[in-house]
């Protein structure tokens, strides 16, 4: 069991944050955008982050151009960073 406002700010770290999208489908159905600072409030419920299905979905969008997004395998869940790849150094 996780806090998912705790979770995400742990997640963020220091990056900052222009903007959050994020849909929980678990016992308590939510929408939610916006800034970071109008989105926490809502975020303050503890869910089940373990096996099963997925509950939390979402993006955060950040100043320097990357973003997070939601990763699943197999029931478990957790926030991942994204950078996007620099065109003048491929894979």
């Amino acid at each position: 069991m996780v806090n998912a406002k705790e979770e995400l700010l742990v997640h963020i770290d220091n990056r900052e944050v222009e903007y959050v999208k994020i849909a929980f489908k678990g016992a308590h159905r939510l929408k939610i955008e916006g800034i970071l600072d109008n989105v926490l409030d809502a975020l303050d419920f503890v869910y089940d982050d373990g096996y099963g299905a997925q509950e939390l979905y979402g993006v955060i969008w950040y100043a320097d151009g990357s973003w997070s997004e939601r990763a699943e395998y197999d029931g478990a869940e957790w926030w991942r960073h994204v950078v996007r790849p620099d065109k003048n150094n491929p894979v």
